[in-house]
């Protein structure tokens, strides 16, 4: 038995994260910028994360939750709800980036907890490789700056 999905309130308020329709990943074009040039990527065995920078200062989400991995559309929806939760926990350490998540066969298979618990993890790699681009990114600049007249 699937177990529910329990959202934490801080006094019967929003705590202020939110998760809203700028925030998404709307269009094909969006999507296809992210699979085109994705240089930040983390792998589990139930989904992949493709990410990259966008001139943005929010970060923007779409999930690609097939119906041929998922086949119920309970599940599937479980799927959205519970990447979409930790995706809003963690937005304010992915600033500026585009990042997709695909589900892959078996996701459904797994426990709210435990893919809460794989899903932060992914989260916190993805953050850990973001910090490292943009400190490289920044390191170039400066390298750029002194070597320039």
């Amino acid at each position: 038995m699937k177990q529910a999905i329990t959202v934490e309130w801080q006094g019967g308020q929003k705590t202020g994260q939110v998760f809203t329709k700028s925030m998404r990943l709307l269009n094909s074009s969006d999507f296809q910028c992210v699979f085109d040039d994705a240089p930040l990527r983390t792998s589990h065995q139930h989904f992949l994360f493709l990410a990259r920078q966008n001139d943005r200062d929010l970060p923007r989400l779409g999930l690609v939750i097939a119906k041929k991995n998922i086949r119920l559309a309970v599940d599937r929806n479980r799927m959205k709800r519970l990447i979409r939760e930790t995706f809003r926990a963690k937005q304010q350490h992915l600033a500026g980036i585009d990042v997709i998540v695909l589900a892959r066969k078996g996701m459904n298979d797994v426990a709210n907890n435990l893919l809460i618990e794989q899903l932060n993890k992914q989260w916190q790699g993805l953050i850990r490789k973001l910090q490292k681009a943009r400190s490289e990114q920044s390191i170039s600049a400066q390298a750029s700056q002194v070597s320039a007249p």
